[in-house]
């Protein structure tokens, strides 16, 4: 199920939170690596409550977050053991989970065409 996008005003701007496509690429994720499933829901949760406009935005709460071409982040989840990879519309509040896997299936994927 999507997050349907939540937005409110502070002062005079409009801030609208990130929605997450898709929760089900976790959920699949972590039927097969539930030592994933607590890192994920608390990533999924941080991320569909940000408001995140700019790569530094994501950076200053994800401080490990690494930045590729094609508007690519690469998410560091429980300590480093697993990798998420979100295409991120900063302008849309849209972040796109792309792929979640180990280490050596990260290492396969070409980032920025995932």
């Amino acid at each position: 199920m999507l997050q349907s996008q939540y937005c409110y005003h502070f002062g005079s701007m409009l801030h609208c939170v990130m929605r997450i496509i898709a929760l089900s690429t976790l959920r699949t994720f972590w039927g097969s690596h539930p030592d994933a499933e607590t890192p994920l829901r608390s990533w999924y949760a941080l991320a569909s409550r940000a408001v995140w406009k700019t790569p530094a935005d994501i950076k200053s709460a994800y401080g490990n977050a690494s930045f590729t071409g094609n508007n690519r982040v690469v998410f560091n989840i429980k300590g480093n053991d697993y990798r998420l990879v979100a295409a991120v519309r900063y302008d849309k509040g849209l972040m796109y989970v792309r792929f979640v896997g180990t280490h050596r299936q990260y290492d396969k994927i070409d980032v920025e065409t995932i």
